[in-house]
């Protein structure tokens, strides 16, 4: 039988998201040692339990200092504190796997890129809907021209208020800059090589506003270089009803055809007396049932090993989400300005 050269790979922040990318880790026969950086101890308790990691620790350090460690998945929170980490373990030598945003600003992702192409590392984010295969084919039905030439595209993707209410408690990044970027990502790629050159967005607030300064919702408005108009719109106020449920709805329109995803999750229906009724796995990370994971995020786990393992290209580059942080900071900056900004810029920071 053939050999194929393993890999030891480090989660730093194993909480939601991190529990995912980690479990994922622990099943790919690739990876030789997994290896956890978790500051709470009670997570550490379950993790030692769940996942029998090689190595667990409180201090991020000691996953980057440590010479077996090929590749890193930084998945801790606040994403605002993230882009220390990723300098450091580029420096170090290790491949880095990070969540969206790949740096808070343009200037801080060209570093990081330059240094990962210095140091022949790979480096990617985490947009996850690119692995989802429904998406998957649309892109490929969009490149391959079934509806025709696109016209317009309308992407309404909103979750629950409890989900909410985790996110702006921890940051003051906008719907666009903490949700919105999954769909200019996937959207972005699927209409390639087709650029954007104007955005509008408008926020606004009803609930959430009341104790902060986050909106409830922003919507999106993205002209492309031939004319097609793309219209997205983020929430996070929806009823609370299942935990961290995210509905989305996709139509692409062309000269041809549309094409459309309901991604609202309620294939699945649970009603109980005690709960009522329930959305089981329509969280829009996934989760695990039993032997299998309903959701895209281990097959975007794999992706990244594999990429490393047998030196292929990483599905998203830092170009691409260096474009996402461009179109994120339009939607930000039309918000503040009300008015529909011009790109490419060379004023971003």
């Amino acid at each position: 039988m053939a050999k194929i050269d393993q890999i030891n790979v480090g989660v730093i922040g194993v909480g939601w998201v991190g529990g995912i990318r980690a479990t994922a880790c622990k099943k790919n026969p690739v990876i030789d040692k997994l290896y956890i950086a978790e500051i709470d101890k009670n997570r550490q308790r379950e993790l030692k339990k769940e996942l029998k990691p090689d190595v667990i620790t409180d201090n991020w350090k000691d996953l980057v200092d440590n010479k077996d460690v090929d590749a890193v998945v930084i998945s801790m929170t606040p994403e605002t504190k993230r882009f220390p980490l990723v300098i450091e373990c580029l420096e170090k030598g290790k491949h880095v796997f990070v969540e969206k945003p790949l740096a808070p600003t343009i200037q801080e992702a060209d570093e990081a890129l330059q240094l990962a192409k210095k140091n022949n590392l790979k480096l990617t984010i985490g947009y996850s809907r690119r692995f989802d295969p429904r998406y998957a084919y649309m892109n490929k039905a969009l490149k391959g021209g079934l509806i025709g030439e696109p016209v317009t595209c309308l992407i309404s993707r909103h979750s629950t208020r409890e989900l909410g209410m985790k996110i702006t408690g921890r940051s003051n990044l906008s719907p666009a800059s903490i949700a919105g970027v999954h769909d200019f990502d996937y959207i972005l790629w699927a209409m390639q090589p087709r650029m954007p050159v104007r955005v509008y967005s408008q926020t606004s607030g009803k609930l959430f506003s009341k104790d902060s300064d986050n909106p409830d919702h922003q919507w999106c408005m993205i002209t492309m270089d031939d004319g097609t108009t793309i219209t997205i719109g983020i929430g996070w106020i929806l009823p609370p009803h299942t935990p961290n449920y995210v509905q989305a709805f996709i139509e692409i329109v062309g000269t041809e055809g549309t094409l459309t995803i309901d991604d609202s999750h309620k294939d699945i229906q649970l009603s109980t007396i005690k709960d009522g009724i329930q959305y089981p796995m329509s969280s829009m990370p996934g989760e695990q049932i039993d032997h299998v994971f309903a959701g895209s995020m281990h097959e975007e786990v794999n992706h990244f090993i594999s990429a490393i393992v047998f030196d292929h290209p990483v599905m998203i580059s830092g170009e691409e989400a260096k474009l996402v942080m461009q179109v994120a900071q339009a939607a930000d900056m039309s918000v503040e300005l009300g008015e529909p900004i011009s790109l490419p810029r060379n004023d971003f920071i």
